[in-house]
């Protein structure tokens, strides 16, 4: 069975939006004095030599208008070759492949495609979904890649009502930049004293 990673850049304060996508926020791409080729590096580590793509509609349309024109690099030729699992009602209008649609229901779509042979999947951005995969049991592990930055709005990590989890850490490494890579296995239901 593949595995299902979360993997997000995300500030102090908990909020990964990188770009307006339409609303008021701000800060566009806060992240780009933070990257350094050793926090490159630890992303490749952290990806693996192949992986697929776990996405939501709204990251699926954004990264289609840019990955594809990327040059080439490891990170771009690796999530351009990687096959996009995308939660869509319209399947029909995808085209930066390879793809699949889940289907119309998203908890079983991500136990099918986990159930298959292939590479480990990863879900970058799609914030929507990361509540519904914990809340199902389907996230093996999380990576947060946390910068020194408070942002005070934009898009969550976690909603409002994401089911209470226990993460125990596999790993942290402090960058030269001031991000520090946060590796979590999931460990099940919240323990409280």
């Amino acid at each position: 069975m593949r595995k299902l990673k979360i993997m997000e850049h995300i500030s102090l304060d908990g909020v990964i939006q990188h770009s307006a996508d339409g609303d008021d926020f701000p800060y566009g791409d806060w992240t780009a004095p933070y990257r350094t080729p050793a926090g490159r590096d630890e992303v490749l580590a952290a990806q693996g030599g192949s992986f697929d793509l776990l996405l939501g509609r709204r990251t699926y349309d954004i990264w289609s208008g840019s990955w594809p024109k990327a040059p080439s690099s490891p990170i771009a030729d690796g999530i351009n070759a990687a096959t996009k699992y995308v939660a869509t009602h319209h399947p029909e209008n995808l085209a930066w492949g390879p793809f699949e649609g889940l289907g119309p229901d998203i908890v079983e779509g991500v136990r099918r495609i986990k159930s298959l042979d292939g590479p480990n999947i990863i879900l970058w951005g799609s914030s929507t979904l990361t509540s519904t995969l914990l809340e199902h049991g389907l996230v093996d592990e999380v990576l947060l890649i946390v910068y020194p930055v408070l942002l005070g709005r934009g898009k969550r990590f976690f909603t409002e009502g994401t089911p209470a989890h226990t993460l125990e850490l596999v790993s942290a490494k402090a960058m030269p930049s001031g991000n520090v890579v946060n590796a979590y296995k999931v460990a099940g239901a919240l323990k409280v004293g």
